[in-house]
Protein backbone atom coordinates (compact mmCIF):
# COMPACT_ATOMS: atom_id res chain seq x y z
CA UNK A 1 0.00 0.00 0.00
CA UNK A 2 2.81 2.10 0.78
CA UNK A 3 5.04 1.57 -2.72
CA UNK A 4 0.98 1.74 -4.77
CA UNK A 5 0.20 5.48 -2.74
CA UNK A 6 4.06 6.50 -3.94
CA UNK A 7 3.88 5.09 -7.66
CA UNK A 8 -0.08 6.93 -7.54
CA UNK A 9 1.81 10.04 -6.92
CA UNK A 10 4.29 9.98 -9.36
CA UNK A 11 1.75 9.05 -12.05
CA UNK A 12 -0.30 11.93 -11.19
CA UNK A 13 2.72 14.09 -11.26
CA UNK A 14 3.86 12.49 -13.94
CA UNK A 15 7.43 12.30 -12.42
CA UNK A 16 9.80 9.30 -13.18
CA UNK A 17 11.03 8.98 -9.96
CA UNK A 18 10.78 9.72 -6.48
CA UNK A 19 14.33 10.24 -3.93
CA UNK A 20 13.72 9.46 -0.39
CA UNK A 21 16.56 10.50 2.00
CA UNK A 22 15.23 11.02 5.26
CA UNK A 23 16.41 8.05 7.30
CA UNK A 24 13.24 7.49 9.11
CA UNK A 25 11.16 7.77 6.23
CA UNK A 26 13.71 5.62 4.64
CA UNK A 27 13.03 2.76 7.42
CA UNK A 28 9.29 3.42 7.09
CA UNK A 29 9.68 2.00 3.49
CA UNK A 30 12.19 -0.56 3.63
CA UNK A 31 12.45 -2.10 7.34
CA UNK A 32 16.64 -0.94 7.33
CA UNK A 33 17.32 2.26 9.20
CA UNK A 34 20.25 3.60 10.02
CA UNK A 35 22.35 6.96 10.48
CA UNK A 36 24.64 8.03 7.37
CA UNK A 37 26.29 11.06 8.91
CA UNK A 38 27.50 12.68 6.13
CA UNK A 39 27.21 9.65 3.78
CA UNK A 40 24.53 9.31 0.68
CA UNK A 41 21.71 6.91 1.98
CA UNK A 42 18.51 7.16 -0.72
CA UNK A 43 16.00 5.34 -2.03
CA UNK A 44 14.66 5.58 -5.05
CA UNK A 45 11.28 4.27 -6.46
CA UNK A 46 10.55 4.60 -10.12
CA UNK A 47 7.39 4.92 -11.67
CA UNK A 48 6.88 1.14 -12.02
CA UNK A 49 7.43 0.26 -8.66
CA UNK A 50 11.28 -0.79 -8.27
CA UNK A 51 13.07 0.24 -5.83
CA UNK A 52 17.25 0.81 -5.51
CA UNK A 53 18.13 1.78 -1.87
CA UNK A 54 22.35 3.55 -2.04
CA UNK A 55 24.19 2.88 0.93
CA UNK A 56 28.11 3.45 2.36
CA UNK A 57 29.31 -0.37 1.06
CA UNK A 58 30.37 -0.86 4.97
CA UNK A 59 26.33 -1.34 5.18
CA UNK A 60 25.76 -3.76 2.74
CA UNK A 61 25.56 -6.78 4.75
CA UNK A 62 23.04 -4.48 7.13
CA UNK A 63 21.02 -3.93 4.13
CA UNK A 64 20.65 -7.25 2.57
CA UNK A 65 19.61 -8.78 6.54
CA UNK A 66 17.14 -6.13 6.60
CA UNK A 67 13.33 -6.49 5.03
CA UNK A 68 14.38 -4.55 2.09
CA UNK A 69 14.00 -6.38 -1.38
CA UNK A 70 15.20 -4.05 -3.72
CA UNK A 71 18.50 -3.37 -5.85
CA UNK A 72 21.12 -2.59 -3.30
CA UNK A 73 23.65 -0.02 -4.11
CA UNK A 74 26.78 0.04 -2.61
CA UNK A 75 29.59 2.61 -2.81
CA UNK A 76 32.81 3.08 -1.08
CA UNK A 77 33.79 6.51 0.67
CA UNK A 78 35.91 7.20 -2.03
CA UNK A 79 33.40 6.96 -4.74
CA UNK A 80 30.27 9.14 -5.83
CA UNK A 81 27.41 6.51 -5.33
CA UNK A 82 25.38 8.15 -8.13
CA UNK A 83 27.91 7.43 -10.13
CA UNK A 84 26.88 3.78 -9.48
CA UNK A 85 23.88 3.90 -11.24
CA UNK A 86 23.59 5.43 -14.85
CA UNK A 87 20.16 6.98 -15.40
CA UNK A 88 18.33 9.53 -17.28
CA UNK A 89 15.58 11.19 -15.05
CA UNK A 90 13.36 13.93 -16.24
CA UNK A 91 10.96 15.04 -12.97
CA UNK A 92 12.18 13.94 -9.92
CA UNK A 93 9.92 13.99 -6.64
CA UNK A 94 12.14 14.53 -3.41
CA UNK A 95 11.53 15.31 0.11
CA UNK A 96 12.22 19.46 -0.56
CA UNK A 97 12.36 20.00 3.73
CA UNK A 98 15.33 17.41 3.49
CA UNK A 99 17.35 17.82 0.63
CA UNK A 100 20.21 20.01 0.46
CA UNK A 101 21.20 22.38 -2.47
CA UNK A 102 24.68 20.27 -2.82
CA UNK A 103 22.55 17.25 -2.98
CA UNK A 104 20.30 18.47 -5.10
CA UNK A 105 23.22 19.88 -7.41
CA UNK A 106 24.69 16.24 -7.61
CA UNK A 107 21.40 14.78 -8.33
CA UNK A 108 21.36 16.92 -11.64
CA UNK A 109 24.92 16.44 -12.33
CA UNK A 110 24.42 12.48 -12.13
CA UNK A 111 21.12 12.12 -13.42
CA UNK A 112 20.35 14.69 -15.79
CA UNK A 113 16.88 15.95 -14.01
CA UNK A 114 15.33 18.95 -15.60
CA UNK A 115 12.25 19.38 -12.58
CA UNK A 116 11.63 18.65 -9.28
CA UNK A 117 8.68 18.09 -7.44
CA UNK A 118 7.29 17.32 -3.59
CA UNK A 119 6.95 13.98 -2.15
CA UNK A 120 6.58 15.42 1.44
CA UNK A 121 3.61 15.53 1.66
CA UNK A 122 2.19 12.34 0.41
CA UNK A 123 4.37 10.71 3.04
CA UNK A 124 3.10 12.48 5.81
CA UNK A 125 -0.09 11.82 5.00
CA UNK A 126 1.37 7.58 4.86
CA UNK A 127 2.77 7.75 8.22
CA UNK A 128 -0.60 9.86 9.70
CA UNK A 129 -2.05 6.66 9.63
CA UNK A 130 -0.97 3.86 11.84
CA UNK A 131 -1.09 0.14 10.83
CA UNK A 132 -1.97 -2.70 13.17
CA UNK A 133 1.89 -3.06 14.05
CA UNK A 134 2.41 0.28 14.37
CA UNK A 135 -0.03 0.34 16.78
CA UNK A 136 0.72 -2.48 18.68
CA UNK A 137 4.43 -0.70 19.01
CA UNK A 138 3.30 2.42 19.83
CA UNK A 139 1.28 0.90 22.61
CA UNK A 140 4.39 -1.07 24.12
CA UNK A 141 5.97 2.27 23.91
CA UNK A 142 3.20 3.91 25.85
CA UNK A 143 3.26 1.57 28.88
CA UNK A 144 7.17 2.02 29.34
CA UNK A 145 6.34 5.69 29.62
CA UNK A 146 4.24 5.07 32.50
CA UNK A 147 6.52 2.96 34.13
CA UNK A 148 8.95 5.65 33.96
CA UNK A 149 6.79 8.03 35.71
CA UNK A 150 6.00 5.29 38.18
CA UNK A 151 9.77 5.57 38.82
CA UNK A 152 10.14 9.21 39.05
CA UNK A 153 7.22 9.29 41.96
CA UNK A 154 9.08 6.79 43.92
CA UNK A 155 12.08 8.29 44.21
CA UNK A 156 10.48 11.94 44.70
CA UNK A 157 11.71 12.82 48.51
CA UNK A 158 12.36 16.39 49.90
CA UNK A 159 16.21 17.57 49.12
CA UNK A 160 16.42 15.67 45.59
CA UNK A 161 17.05 17.60 42.63
CA UNK A 162 15.86 17.63 38.95
CA UNK A 163 19.09 16.35 37.75
CA UNK A 164 18.91 13.18 39.86
CA UNK A 165 15.29 12.23 39.91
CA UNK A 166 16.14 12.45 35.28
CA UNK A 167 19.30 10.02 36.07
CA UNK A 168 17.32 7.92 38.00
CA UNK A 169 14.28 7.69 35.66
CA UNK A 170 16.78 6.91 32.66
CA UNK A 171 19.04 4.21 34.59
CA UNK A 172 16.33 2.14 35.89
CA UNK A 173 14.27 2.45 33.01
CA UNK A 174 17.26 0.09 31.25
CA UNK A 175 15.90 -2.93 33.08
CA UNK A 176 12.85 -2.83 31.11
CA UNK A 177 14.99 -2.75 28.02
CA UNK A 178 14.86 0.59 26.58
CA UNK A 179 17.96 1.94 25.52
CA UNK A 180 16.59 5.20 23.91
CA UNK A 181 14.28 8.18 25.35
CA UNK A 182 12.42 9.75 22.64
CA UNK A 183 13.91 12.90 23.93
CA UNK A 184 15.79 14.84 26.81
CA UNK A 185 13.60 13.90 29.88
CA UNK A 186 12.28 16.87 32.05
CA UNK A 187 11.66 16.81 35.57
CA UNK A 188 11.12 20.20 36.89
CA UNK A 189 9.78 21.15 40.44
CA UNK A 190 7.26 24.22 42.12
CA UNK A 191 7.43 27.33 39.78
CA UNK A 192 10.57 26.19 37.58
CA UNK A 193 7.93 24.22 35.76
CA UNK A 194 6.42 27.57 34.60
CA UNK A 195 9.05 27.31 32.08
CA UNK A 196 7.08 25.34 29.39
CA UNK A 197 10.78 23.42 27.96
CA UNK A 198 12.61 23.93 31.05
CA UNK A 199 16.09 22.28 31.60
CA UNK A 200 16.24 19.91 34.69
CA UNK A 201 19.00 21.31 37.10
CA UNK A 202 20.07 21.39 40.50
CA UNK A 203 16.85 22.68 41.73
CA UNK A 204 16.46 20.93 44.36
CA UNK A 205 12.70 19.41 46.27
CA UNK A 206 10.89 21.37 48.27
CA UNK A 207 7.41 20.09 50.57
CA UNK A 208 4.20 21.67 49.26
CA UNK A 209 4.50 21.74 45.31
CA UNK A 210 3.86 20.25 42.02
CA UNK A 211 6.68 18.26 40.09
CA UNK A 212 6.37 18.02 35.95
CA UNK A 213 7.22 15.02 34.20
CA UNK A 214 7.95 15.13 30.70
CA UNK A 215 9.23 12.14 28.98
CA UNK A 216 8.50 9.04 26.39
CA UNK A 217 10.75 6.04 25.28
CA UNK A 218 11.72 4.58 21.99
CA UNK A 219 10.91 0.97 21.43
CA UNK A 220 11.37 -0.80 18.28
CA UNK A 221 11.76 2.75 16.63
CA UNK A 222 8.22 4.13 17.58
CA UNK A 223 8.18 6.56 20.88
CA UNK A 224 5.89 7.53 23.44
CA UNK A 225 5.62 11.15 24.95
CA UNK A 226 3.90 11.92 28.01
CA UNK A 227 2.95 14.55 30.88
CA UNK A 228 1.95 13.92 34.15
CA UNK A 229 2.30 16.80 36.99
CA UNK A 230 2.01 15.34 40.40
CA UNK A 231 1.99 16.52 43.89
CA UNK A 232 4.82 16.54 46.25
CA UNK A 233 3.27 17.16 49.94
CA UNK A 234 0.06 20.15 49.27
CA UNK A 235 0.80 22.65 46.62
CA UNK A 236 -0.50 26.39 47.21
CA UNK A 237 -4.89 26.41 46.66
CA UNK A 238 -3.20 28.57 43.25
CA UNK A 239 -1.30 26.31 41.99
CA UNK A 240 -4.09 23.34 42.90
CA UNK A 241 -6.73 25.85 41.17
CA UNK A 242 -4.41 25.90 38.03
CA UNK A 243 -3.86 22.11 37.93
CA UNK A 244 -7.57 21.04 37.96
CA UNK A 245 -8.38 23.53 35.12
CA UNK A 246 -5.51 21.78 33.17
CA UNK A 247 -6.96 18.74 33.68
CA UNK A 248 -10.78 19.73 32.76
CA UNK A 249 -9.15 21.09 29.29
CA UNK A 250 -7.08 17.91 28.55
CA UNK A 251 -9.98 15.73 29.52
CA UNK A 252 -13.07 17.56 27.73
CA UNK A 253 -10.18 17.78 24.79
CA UNK A 254 -9.79 14.08 24.30
CA UNK A 255 -13.60 13.38 24.71
CA UNK A 256 -14.35 15.25 21.54
CA UNK A 257 -11.74 13.18 19.65
CA UNK A 258 -13.41 10.91 16.80
CA UNK A 259 -12.99 10.42 13.12
CA UNK A 260 -14.71 13.79 11.31
CA UNK A 261 -14.25 15.90 13.96
CA UNK A 262 -11.99 18.87 12.98
CA UNK A 263 -8.75 19.45 14.42
CA UNK A 264 -8.58 22.84 15.83
CA UNK A 265 -12.20 22.45 17.14
CA UNK A 266 -10.30 20.16 19.67
CA UNK A 267 -7.74 22.55 20.06
CA UNK A 268 -10.36 25.29 20.75
CA UNK A 269 -12.33 23.04 23.18
CA UNK A 270 -9.25 22.87 25.81
CA UNK A 271 -7.84 26.61 24.76
CA UNK A 272 -11.33 27.93 25.42
CA UNK A 273 -11.62 26.29 29.23
CA UNK A 274 -8.46 27.90 29.93
CA UNK A 275 -9.29 31.31 28.77
CA UNK A 276 -12.58 31.47 30.25
CA UNK A 277 -10.48 30.55 33.54
CA UNK A 278 -8.62 33.64 33.35
CA UNK A 279 -5.46 31.99 32.36
CA UNK A 280 -5.83 31.76 28.31
CA UNK A 281 -2.13 34.01 28.21
CA UNK A 282 -0.47 31.61 29.94
CA UNK A 283 -1.00 28.79 27.79
CA UNK A 284 1.30 29.42 24.43
CA UNK A 285 1.60 26.53 23.11
CA UNK A 286 -0.11 24.30 20.53
CA UNK A 287 -2.60 21.26 21.92
CA UNK A 288 -0.45 18.61 20.69
CA UNK A 289 1.15 16.77 17.54
CA UNK A 290 1.23 13.53 16.03
CA UNK A 291 3.45 11.03 17.29
CA UNK A 292 4.90 7.79 15.82
CA UNK A 293 8.50 7.38 14.11
CA UNK A 294 9.22 10.65 15.72
CA UNK A 295 7.75 12.34 18.70
CA UNK A 296 6.84 15.54 17.13
CA UNK A 297 5.17 14.46 13.44
CA UNK A 298 2.39 15.32 11.14
CA UNK A 299 0.02 16.46 12.08
CA UNK A 300 -0.62 19.29 14.40
CA UNK A 301 -2.93 19.98 16.88
CA UNK A 302 -3.47 23.31 16.78
CA UNK A 303 -6.01 26.25 16.15
CA UNK A 304 -4.85 26.67 12.59
CA UNK A 305 -5.58 23.11 11.45
CA UNK A 306 -8.73 22.43 9.46
CA UNK A 307 -8.41 18.86 8.86
CA UNK A 308 -10.06 16.56 10.49
CA UNK A 309 -9.18 13.35 12.68
CA UNK A 310 -9.28 10.22 10.92
CA UNK A 311 -9.02 6.07 12.32
CA UNK A 312 -4.98 5.10 13.07
CA UNK A 313 -3.93 8.73 13.76
CA UNK A 314 -2.05 8.93 16.88
CA UNK A 315 -1.75 12.51 18.31
CA UNK A 316 -0.57 13.95 21.78
CA UNK A 317 -3.44 16.28 23.83
CA UNK A 318 -1.32 18.55 25.88
CA UNK A 319 -2.48 21.55 27.46
CA UNK A 320 -0.72 23.58 30.06
CA UNK A 321 -0.33 26.81 32.39
CA UNK A 322 2.45 28.55 33.42
CA UNK A 323 2.42 31.12 35.43
CA UNK A 324 6.01 32.09 36.54
CA UNK A 325 6.70 32.58 40.07
CA UNK A 326 3.73 30.15 40.86
CA UNK A 327 3.49 26.84 39.33
CA UNK A 328 4.03 25.39 35.87
CA UNK A 329 0.89 22.62 34.89
CA UNK A 330 0.89 20.41 31.89
CA UNK A 331 -0.81 16.66 31.41
CA UNK A 332 -0.38 15.13 28.39
CA UNK A 333 -1.41 11.64 26.59
CA UNK A 334 -1.17 10.04 23.96
CA UNK A 335 -4.54 9.20 22.00
CA UNK A 336 -5.23 6.76 18.74
CA UNK A 337 -8.34 7.93 16.70
CA UNK A 338 -10.21 4.80 16.39
CA UNK A 339 -13.14 3.39 13.73
CA UNK A 340 -15.59 5.19 16.56
CA UNK A 341 -13.94 7.52 18.86
CA UNK A 342 -10.59 7.03 20.83
CA UNK A 343 -8.30 5.26 23.28
CA UNK A 344 -5.61 6.70 25.15
CA UNK A 345 -2.58 4.78 25.25
CA UNK A 346 -0.76 6.22 28.07
CA UNK A 347 -2.61 5.39 31.55
CA UNK A 348 -0.75 6.61 34.24
CA UNK A 349 -2.84 7.83 37.26
CA UNK A 350 -3.95 11.76 37.10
Amino acid sequence: MKLEQITKELQTQQADAAWITTPLNIFYFTGYLSDPHERLLALLIKANGEQILFCPQLEMEDVKNSPFEGEIIGYLDTENGLDKYPLKINKLLVEAEHLTLHRQRALIDAFGVQHFGDIDQTIKELRNVKNENEIATIKKACELADKCIEIGVAFLKEGVTERQVVNHIENEIKAYGVNEMSFDTMVLFGDHAASPHGTPGDRQLQNDEFVLFDLGVIYDNYCSDMTRTVKFGTPSDEAQEIYNIVLKAEQEAIAAIKPGVTIKDVDDIARNIISDAGYGEYFPHRLGHGLGLEEHEYQDVSSSNTNQFVAGMVVTVEPGIYVPGVAGVRIEDDILVTEDGHESLTGYEK
